[in-house]
């Protein structure tokens, strides 16, 4: 008989068709968040599960089920800071994710991100779009040229050396980061200690760590006043990793130069005083939206699966 999963959102075609190859499965048609009810029925009636963010499996969740049937939590997505991992373990449960997957798709959103906070793309295209634009003339709309600039990368794991990477290569900027380590980059990087010291010395941060207790308002606003007034931030990992209302202070204030956000705080809240703000784009959590990365995603989820569930062997990706 085939193990049951439970796939907590619609998935591409070809990932739902090599999950049922391997399971008998149930996709959740939801698209939001999974319920405590929804998650502490998952743990009881299924073999495994893929949930994804927002799925909020915590210690209560946990405990709410005596001898849980589920045995994987096969994250889909490489953050899996709404999972608390220790209190799974705990419970005699796997947990695992999918790095690699999303490495190139998040650093391509952060170059976008970069682009169009310090060229003012999305404020153009706002004023092209109102019918209020009178033609070009050479002092309009001036913005940050980012060729030979100094990008600061906060976490430099994949992501960040991806992020880096086109920087580096294709902008010729030069490069700075904080991390847990030093680093071996085939490019010069010059690594900082204190994240407000670096924070002073570079003209775009972008914060590529990920989410969790450790670094929840990890930008706050001494970080914010450490930077120089024309430089401007871009976050591609988690919304709470920034205090958002310190940012909003700092973009309104002048204190900073732009912004550039694919998430947030309290996502999907967005708070008005921040939408109202020119001086920052926001973009409804793209990082992996590309068929082929979620396709790849997908399959990188059911291969965890299928280790724990089928081949009885250690999941490729546990965390």
């Amino acid at each position: 008989m085939l193990k049951k999963v439970l796939i907590a959102r619609p998935l591409p075609k070809v990932v739902l068709a090599e999950a049922r190859k391997h399971f008998d499965v149930v996709v959740r048609e939801k698209t939001k968040p999974m319920s405590q009810d929804e998650m502490q029925a998952a743990l009881r009636d299924f073999d495994g599960v893929m949930p994804t963010l927002g799925d909020m499996f915590q210690p209560p969740i946990f405990a709410a089920v005596n001898e849980p049937r589920c045995q994987i939590l096969a994250n889909f997505g490489v953050g899996y800071n709404h999972i608390d991992a220790a209190a799974a373990s705990a419970a005699g449960l796997t947990v695992t994710n999918t790095p690699g997957a999303v490495t190139d798709a998040t650093a391509d959103i952060a170059m976008t991100l970069m682009l169009m906070s310090a060229r003012r793309a999305g404020e153009g295209e706002r004023l092209v779009r109102s019918g209020a634009w009178e033609g070009w003339h050479p002092t309009q709309m001036l913005g940050l040229h980012l060729s030979g600039k100094t990008v600061g990368i906060v976490g430099m794991g994949r992501i960040g050396k991806a992020i880096a990477q086109r920087c580096h290569f294709g902008f010729g900027m030069k490069v700075a980061y904080v991390s847990r380590s030093p680093k071996s980059l085939p490019f010069e990087a010059l690594a900082f200690e204190s994240l407000t010291e670096m924070a002073g010395a570079v003209d775009v941060m972008v914060i590529a760590v990920p989410g969790g207790v450790e670094t929840y308002h990890l930008i706050n606003a001494d970080v914010f006043k450490a930077m120089q007034p024309h430089a401007h931030l871009v976050n591609i990992s988690r919304g709470d990793v920034v205090e958002e209302a310190a940012l909003i202070t700092a973009l309104s204030s002048g204190h900073i130069g732009g912004a550039g956000l694919d998430v947030y705080e309290f996502e999907p809240g967005v708070p008005q005083a921040l939408k109202d703000l020119e001086n920052v784009v926001l973009l409804p959590h793209l990082g992996t939206a590309a068929l082929e990365v979620r396709s790849d995603m997908g399959l990188m989820a059911v291969a965890n699966l299928k280790a724990v569930l089928v081949d009885g062997i250690p999941a490729p990706n546990s965390v």
